[in-house]
């Protein structure tokens, strides 16, 4: 099942986008993900500090 999320608060650092979104329940979730081609890392996070902690750290292996 594909989730279609309104993403708000993008914010691009290196390859890595992060975003804000509420999920099914309303709990507002925030999500890293890489826009390399062929990379595929992408990841939920509760807090929007561990989100761009993960931005941050991201090591593209195809970059």
């Amino acid at each position: 099942m594909t989730a279609n999320r309104r993403f708000r608060n993008v914010v691009r650092i290196g390859p890595v986008q992060v975003g804000t979104s509420y999920d099914g329940q309303g709990r507002e979730k925030h999500t890293a993900a890489c826009t390399a081609p062929r990379c595929g890392f992408s990841s939920d996070y509760d807090s929007r500090a561990a989100a761009e902690l993960a931005a941050r750290t991201h090591r593209c292996p195809v970059c």
